[in-house]
């Protein structure tokens, strides 16, 4: 799959954007993201130290995705290109509740270390999602949710997704934008 900007969004207007592709892939137990990211120079940014930091200000790719428990709420997991990951559940943007530490560290990740060439800067970043995360034994498809690149406080602040966000400005806490995965 694809990240692809949008294009009406100012942030994405006049820079160089990266390029960034996600394979997934689900069994009863996992869900499994790889993303392969390529991005100038201007838009890559890596401060963040821990997780339930603030990763959405650093070069990170997220997924978002329906609770199969509870379709009213989705959960986001967010991962820095050094693997500090986000996570939370909720119904919206605005009533979140990040999950314990214990619980994330169930998450696993593995990557390859940011590498410069040229002007840009290469990474990539597998994330496994198990099904106990969201209170289930077995994933049954279809899954449904989005795959975001960003990086908020980078030199080129930027905006990507699988699916399209049709918003004025970017917001990816929109789930009536989610589609099958």
């Amino acid at each position: 799959m694809l990240l692809k900007p949008n294009m009406k969004w100012t942030a994405n207007q006049g820079i160089m954007l990266p390029m960034v592709t996600a394979e997934v892939s689900c069994t009863e137990k996992k869900l499994t993201v790889k993303f392969t990211v390529e991005e100038p120079m201007d838009c890559y940014r890596a401060a963040v130290q821990e997780d339930n930091g603030r990763s959405w200000e650093d070069s990170c790719v997220e997924i978002f995705l329906q609770n199969p428990a509870n379709p009213a709420e989705y959960f986001n997991f967010e991962t820095t290109s050094r693997g500090f990951v986000l996570a939370a559940r909720g119904t919206d943007r605005n009533n979140r509740q990040t999950l314990p530490l214990d619980a994330i560290a169930k998450i696993k990740r593995s990557g390859t270390a940011p590498s410069i060439q040229d002007d840009s800067v290469y990474w990539t970043m597998s994330i496994e999602i198990p099904a106990e995360i969201f209170g289930i034994k077995a994933f049954k498809a279809p899954l449904r949710g989005n795959l975001y690149k960003c990086a908020d406080k980078a030199n080129a602040p930027h905006y990507l997704s699988v699916f399209r966000i049709e918003t004025e400005k970017p917001d990816f806490h929109r789930p009536e934008f989610f589609q099958i995965l």
